[in-house]
């Protein structure tokens, strides 16, 4: 083990004593789960299934999100397998209990204290670990490689930042990154990082180009096109603070707008700011209606986004209309023929949603011109469709990079 990752190891040693407090407080701020804190701490919650079990880890909804994929394809393949996924946050736990299929198993990823991380390996043994994007936590990979599981590395991003940092810690980079038998950037600009630090890499793969659409009640589905009685629709998708009033003085009051906040707590907190600009606005988790009447809906509800995509005749995607966040897959809509507009700041897929704007897939608005975009969109059919359809062709194109991917990760699975 390098100078840098011994130290990191120590300093974590004598700082794991607090975890239970910090998580405490996080916990009091509902950051996260109380009855599942021993998770975090490495105390598994469920008894490990006999036999061979893989394990996957993303930190937060994206990156738990993109590796559906790889769970339906070795539950298809290696039925035989267990599968255990992993993930940081109270909101990706929560999407998970809905979407992972039956006997996967959801448990909160342990802080990466040398304790915990050794509790957490103890207990799953993992035969192969497939970690996703950029959640590199020394003391749990290396904790896992001692103990004989191999090691994937998928969606690899390394920004420029992560990279400099690194190469000024060569020892901890080749250690680190060494510990992986596979590594898969999602970019080319990742790929040439890796390389600058001595990592091989494979083939791209971005797993948060794939997957199936988003799942829906279909019951549901024709109740609230009933109730919408024909009115236009606009979505606002995983809206975050500040983007709802500049989404809400886009959409005249004409239109039926639905704001789907990225954290559904926020949605008291959207309808009272909206209500003060005159707005009728309606809280689905406050059991209040859709109605003909309302000129705002919050859909403040978790797992419902592929419902009201499927109603939306326009999609404006948070995340991307104020700066920080880096913008959320445009690809989510695209499956479903949703046209869909993005606000300029989305740094996280730079290169995917740059693509898909040269594509003709998604339009890219400044938050002063979403007025005349949304107007000029939703007066003219034959320009949605357009969009819609160019969005759609090409979710379709990326299956081709998954197939190679996945020949290299199937060899990985334990026998």
């Amino acid at each position: 083990m390098s100078l840098t990752l011994g130290l990191y190891r120590a300093l974590m040693g004598l700082a794991e004593p607090l975890a239970p407090m910090l998580l405490a407080r996080r916990a009091a701020r509902g950051k996260e789960d109380p009855a599942r804190i021993g998770e975090r701490l490495g105390r598994a919650g469920i008894a490990r299934p006999d036999g061979p079990l893989v394990w996957l880890h993303g930190v937060s909804v994206g990156e738990t999100l993109s590796l559906l994929a790889l769970i339906d394809r070795i539950h298809a393949e290696r039925p035989d397998l267990a599968i255990l996924i992993t993930s940081g946050t109270v909101t990706s736990a929560s999407l998970l209990d809905r979407r992972l299929p039956p006997g996967v198993i959801h448990q909160y990823a342990p802080v990466d204290g040398p304790a915990a991380t050794a509790r957490f390996i103890a207990h799953w043994r993992p035969d192969l670990g497939i970690l996703a994007e950029s959640d590199l936590w020394p003391n749990l990979i290396t904790t896992a490689r001692a103990s004989g599981a191999k090691l994937a590395l998928v969606s690899a991003r390394l920004t420029e930042k992560s990279a400099s940092g690194w190469a000024r810690r060569p020892g901890a980079a080749r250690t680190l990154l060494g510990a992986f038998d596979l590594i898969l950037p999602q970019d080319i600009e990742t790929a040439g990082r890796l390389g600058a630090l001595g990592v091989r890499s494979g083939p791209l793969l971005n797993l948060k180009l794939l997957g199936a659409p988003l799942p829906f009640d279909a019951d549901e589905l024709k109740h609230l096109m009933a109730t919408a009685k024909g009115r236009q629709i606009v979505i606002a998708a995983s809206t975050h603070p500040g983007e709802d009033e500049i989404i809400a003085s886009a959409v005249p009051p004409g239109l039926l707008l639905v704001i789907i906040p990225r954290h559904p707590e926020r949605g008291p907190a959207i309808a009272s700011a909206i209500t003060a600009t005159g707005r009728a606005v309606t809280r689905r988790a406050a059991g209040q209606p859709l109605s003909a009447a309302n000129d705002l809906y919050v859909a403040d509800t978790l797992g419902e986004m592929g419902l009201f995509m499927r109603l939306a005749d326009l999609v404006i995607l948070g995340g991307s209309l104020v700066p920080g966040i880096g913008g959320h897959n445009p690809l989510e809509p695209a499956r479903l023929g949703a046209p869909t507009i993005s606000g300029p700041y989305v740094h996280k897929n730079a290169e995917l949603f740059a693509d898909m704007a040269r594509s003709g897939a998604v339009m890219i608005a400044q938050p002063a011109d979403l007025p005349s975009a949304v107007a000029r969109l939703m007066t003219d059919a034959s320009a949605r469709g357009d969009l819609a359809g160019a969005g759609l062709a090409y979710a379709k194109h990326q299956s081709g990079a998954f197939e190679e991917g996945w020949a290299l990760i199937r060899p990985l699975l334990p026998a």
